[in-house]
């Protein structure tokens, strides 16, 4: 049996965010191919992470800096290893090449840190996302960790094309692998609570993600009172994992803007709210609340950020809508008229089946798996760059990681 060792940067917690549900998708995947899996993390525990050895996924704790990494995966001796974004590879990846240079080295990006941050940077000062600012500090990091490892994950069109247009990254060490997910019928879409049993706007998503915090100011600055003026009697449900105190603050039962915090059923939430609102004015990658909104049968509004490379040009589930004035407009369209929402929602279902197959796109990467296993040595003579960057990193890392050893020691 084939072994598979994930090296997570922080347990799955699909309940809590994108990347958690992500995750999970991967897991199901190689489980159908009967891998047996590891999954291995520095991270603590935490209550809402999911119960691994429920579907039997061997889990084990790891140290950062430290040579029982080395014993440990010098007796799994994993054919692949899955390095759950860049930085987890920068950690671990040099030890892995060292003790088992035969494993395929694949990194899942989950989104484009550097991206995300390029953006978040041209939204606080105003402008446009020029190269200056995609290229980063962050930018050179990852990069170089997309170089390194054999193969990388890529959950969106839009950052595929700007790997290999912007950063000339060969098209042979990226693979496109968006959300992985079960075609959804007309007949399950119409089991769902109907447009007169469903109530009130809803959004989600984890608190300590920056653009996820800033969508929730723009609601409740720019976009929530616009709504509730026509609206009087609607309200604004906002869940999402770790809530914090200030966030909390902005709860306000008169204004109907009301912060629920953790969600115990996403199904539950998304079934029997009306519209989902999704105002993201940066970010990257595949937005897990919009495709829950399709699964789920709630048209949503969202910005052009929002929709980017969720859709291949096919009509949205609802609006995207970058101004808050259209923006309230429109939700408050998508609320109040039964025949939008329900075209809305049939957009929905045809989405997630053209975009999002688990079935086209998993064959896809375990073909791309495939023809690593019986090429390897080629494949990575053909990549020079990442030879390159892998020599400096046993250099630097490294002798960097054995320093940081030795001194816990003492």
């Amino acid at each position: 049996m084939k072994k598979l060792l994930i090296i997570g940067f922080v347990w799955p917690e699909p309940n809590a965010t994108a990347a958690g549900s992500r995750m999970l998708q991967l897991i199901e995947l190689f489980q159908q191919k009967g891998y047996s899996i590891t999954f291995a993390s520095t991270a603590s525990k935490t209550p809402t992470m999911f119960n691994l050895e429920n579907i039997h996924i061997k889990t084990v704790s790891i140290e950062l800096n430290n040579a029982s990494f080395d014993l440990f995966i010098t007796k799994l001796n994993p054919d692949i290893v899955l390095f759950d974004r860049y930085l987890t590879e920068e950690q671990f990846g040099w030890r892995v090449s060292e003790n088992c240079p035969k494993a395929i080295r694949i990194l899942d990006t989950e989104d484009l840190h550097f991206l995300r941050n390029a953006r978040k940077t041209a939204l606080k000062n105003n402008t446009k996302v020029s190269n200056s600012e995609l290229m980063n500090e962050m930018a050179k990091r990852e990069i170089a960790s997309i170089f390194r490892c054999d193969l990388t994950l890529i959950i969106s069109k839009y950052e595929m094309k700007l790997l290999k247009k912007v950063f000339k990254i060969p098209k042979t060490i990226l693979q496109y692998v968006p959300f992985l997910m079960n075609s959804i019928s007309s007949e399950t879409i119409n089991s769902y609570p109907s447009f007169e049993n469903r109530s009130h706007f809803m959004t989600m998503g984890n608190f300590r993600h920056e653009p996820n915090w800033d969508a929730v100011l723009q609601l409740k600055n720019n976009i929530w009172p616009l709504i509730r003026k026509q609206l009087p009697s609607a309200e604004m449900h906002v869940y999402g994992a770790y809530v914090s105190e200030k966030a909390l603050q902005l709860h306000n039962k008169k204004e109907g803007f009301l912060v629920k915090g953790w969600a115990n059923s996403t199904e539950n939430i998304f079934k029997n709210s009306k519209v989902c609102l999704a105002p993201l004015r940066f970010g990257a990658g595949l937005k897990g609340k919009l495709i829950d909104a399709m699964k789920y049968g709630t048209p949503s509004v969202t910005t052009s950020i929002g929709a980017e490379a969720m859709h291949k040009k096919l009509s949205w589930n609802g609006y995207i809508c970058d101004n808050p004035t259209d923006f309230a407009t429109k939700a408050i369209k998508l609320y109040s008229n039964k025949i939008e929402w329900e075209k809305a929602q049939e957009n929905g279902a045809i989405i997630l089946n053209k975009c999002f197959s688990k079935t086209k796109y998993g064959n896809k990467l375990q073909d791309k798996i495939m023809l690593l296993e019986e090429n390897l040595e080629n494949h990575r003579l053909n990549n020079f760059m990442g030879s390159l960057l892998m020599h400096h990193t046993l250099k630097s890392t490294k002798f960097l990681a054995k320093w940081i050893e030795e001194k816990n020691k003492k």
